[in-house]
């Protein structure tokens, strides 16, 4: 298994911003083939002190190994997402991803 999981802050001058940012994934993301397990959604707040709550929106991905994962990272409709989503909504992004 291959979990990549991204951390987004949303533009704050646009109120909008985290909820094209989920429309985006739902239309450019899901689609793309190779995850197991496809997750999006907001920042849920929390009285525990040890839960970032400094983002607007995460996105949870599992894949199967690092080569699909790779395989994600160049395909066509993530790139349009970059350029079409990402760059006009978001002033910052945090990958994790593990084994």
């Amino acid at each position: 298994m291959f979990s990549h999981v991204v951390i987004f802050w949303t533009d704050p001058a646009n109120p909008a911003s985290a909820d094209e940012l989920i429309a985006g994934m739902e239309q450019y993301l899901r689609p793309i083939p190779g995850a197991l397990h496809f997750h999006c959604g907001k920042m849920v707040g929390s009285h525990r002190a040890v839960v970032d709550q400094s983002y607007q929106v995460a996105l949870n991905l599992v894949f199967p190994d690092k080569a699909t994962q790779d395989d994600y990272q160049v395909h066509p409709m993530h790139l349009e997402f970059i350029d079409k989503v990402f760059k006009k909504v978001c002033v910052k992004a945090v990958v994790y991803d593990f084994a």
